[in-house]
């Protein structure tokens, strides 16, 4: 599931008769840190393959061994990025220039594809071993969500959203899912920039004035912002509710289960009506 996928359509309650009198038509997620509990895998998975690159780097060259750090790297550089954007980022933040190579390089070639494809070599390793859990806050917002006739999608940097969303038993959830495949045959640029957020609006039929963003990642709800919708929520997992807010998150959280559709309305029209 690499394409913008339409699910069957779903039965629709009788109160989404009167959907158009709420502020908003549809809800958008990301995946990883928000649906699933995966953002600390890839951290990990980053970790690893740039440690690894960077020790051979030191033995090699002779350059001093800096770690990669999660707080830091991590947070600032790679979270929320497309894959291969991610390597380069930080690289370029070490002063480190590679060659972009091809995404079919191997795993570890010394460009920023085969770091990248490292990387994803690590985290499926970690992934087919510990498995993947769900957040089930964001689940049961997701079911209300659609219950009620709102549209639901998910845009990810992710390349791996199909096999993740598979093996959660997720993928009905979602009406369009925008992941880093489709960014890939598209050309969409990554986040902070707004594309993959804006390419599911336009699969589901809405307008992104009328869509709410929902994003863990400062890249996130940078693209949020950026897009002009409707409510951006930022989910702070790692205490960072104050750098989410000043990257543009309209409200945050630090789990899906503190709000509801109606919170989501109200806070969605008290933005559009300029009320602080």
């Amino acid at each position: 599931m690499s394409l913008l996928v339409d699910s069957p359509a779903r039965p629709v309650s009788l109160s989404a008769a009167t959907s158009s009198a709420r502020s908003f038509d549809a809800v958008i997620f990301d995946m990883d840190g928000v649906v699933t509990d995966t953002a600390a895998v890839h951290s990990t998975a980053w970790k690893r393959m740039f440690d690894e690159y960077l020790r051979l780097r030191e033995r090699r060259d002779g350059e001093a061994f800096r770690e990669f750090t999660h707080g830091h790297d991590y947070r600032a550089y790679v979270d929320g990025r497309p894959r291969y954007q991610g390597v380069e980022t930080f690289l370029v933040s070490r002063g480190i220039h590679l060659s972009p190579g091809t995404p079919e390089d191997p795993a570890g070639r010394e460009t920023v594809c085969g770091l990248g494809n490292r990387k994803n070599e690590l985290f499926n390793a970690i992934i087919a071993t510990a498995g993947v859990k769900l957040y089930a806050s964001t689940v049961a917002l997701i079911e209300s969500l659609s219950r009620e006739g709102l549209k639901v999608g998910l845009a990810t940097s992710s390349r791996n959203a199909a096999p993740i969303l598979e093996k959660t038993q997720t993928t009905h959830l979602f009406a369009t899912v925008v992941d880093g495949l489709v960014s890939a045959g598209l050309g969409l640029r990554g986040k902070p920039h707004p594309d993959i957020f804006i390419t599911a609006c336009r699969a589901l039929g809405v307008v992104p004035a009328r869509t709410v963003v929902v994003e863990d990642a400062v890249s996130g709800v940078r693209a949020g912002a950026a897009g002009g919708f409707g409510l951006v929520i930022g989910v702070a997992r790692e205490g960072n509710a104050q750098e989410l807010r000043e990257h543009g998150a309209d409200v945050v959280v630090q789990d899906l289960g503190e709000i509801n559709l109606a919170k989501i309305d109200a806070a969605t029209r008290a933005k559009r009506e300029g009320i602080r």
